[in-house]
């Protein structure tokens, strides 16, 4: 073999070991990034002993949202209105479902109703309880601070049988974080929602008779 083939030999050799050094290098850094944590949303049942037992059934439909909440992403407001949602964080599930879902639960917690349910399962309710989620976000009043965060849902309790609203109620509640981290910004939807849900509940159940037909 000659000088030059050797040489050529060796300086293919040298650059395939150095292509093989720094994709195995890279393929410590490249890949699929680390999925985000998920939080949930699990609210006391704040006990509502002194409204009155009701002897009606009532369905939950989905809850209404924009377009900014109907999300799996944590929204939070920054100083000036400015909406935008934490990094690498989210909902266990879309916002509007957990809501649902966690008013279910709550009715179901009180013990003053017979039967409740989500729209998917098919009850049959004298009333129909449609919200509206106006506000799910967490309020800073100054950049990096703990923020407030508020929570605002508008309820109507309509007739199955004759869609007519016989009750409404706008709940909202605004819970000071304990400081600015995402677990503490949750913990405080948290309680803000139970305050929500306490000040739904009280109202439904003080909805009259469901009219007969």
């Amino acid at each position: 073999m000659s000088k030059k083939s050797f040489s050529i030999g060796r300086r293919a050799l040298l650059v395939s070991g150095a292509s093989a050094f720094v994709l195995s290098a890279c393929s410590n850094i490249i890949g699929p990034p680390e999925a985000a944590p998920m939080y949930e949303l699990e609210p006391a049942h704040i006990p509502v002993g002194a409204a009155p037992r009701v002897t009606w059934q009532m369905t939950v439909v989905l809850p209404e949202a924009p377009d900014s909440l109907d999300t799996m992403r944590i929204a939070l407001e920054q100083p000036g209105g400015q909406l935008d949602y934490y990094a690498n964080a989210s909902w266990q599930d879309r916002l509007p479902f957990l809501v649902q879902s966690t008013l279910v639960e709550a009715f179901e917690a009180s013990g003053h109703m017979p039967a409740v349910g989500r729209d998917s399962e098919g009850l049959k309710s004298d009333y129909l309880l449609v919200t509206d989620i106006r506000d799910f976000n967490a309020r800073y009043e100054t950049a990096d601070t703990a923020p407030l965060a508020v929570v605002r849902i508008v309820a109507k309790v309509i007739a199955a049988h004759t869609r007519t609203i016989v009750l409404s109620v706008d709940a909202h509640e605004e819970i000071q974080a304990s400081q600015n981290s995402v677990p503490s910004v949750v913990e405080a939807f948290n309680r803000a929602l139970s305050s929500v849900q306490a000040k739904i509940i009280e109202a439904v159940l003080s909805a009259p008779p469901p009219p007969t037909l």
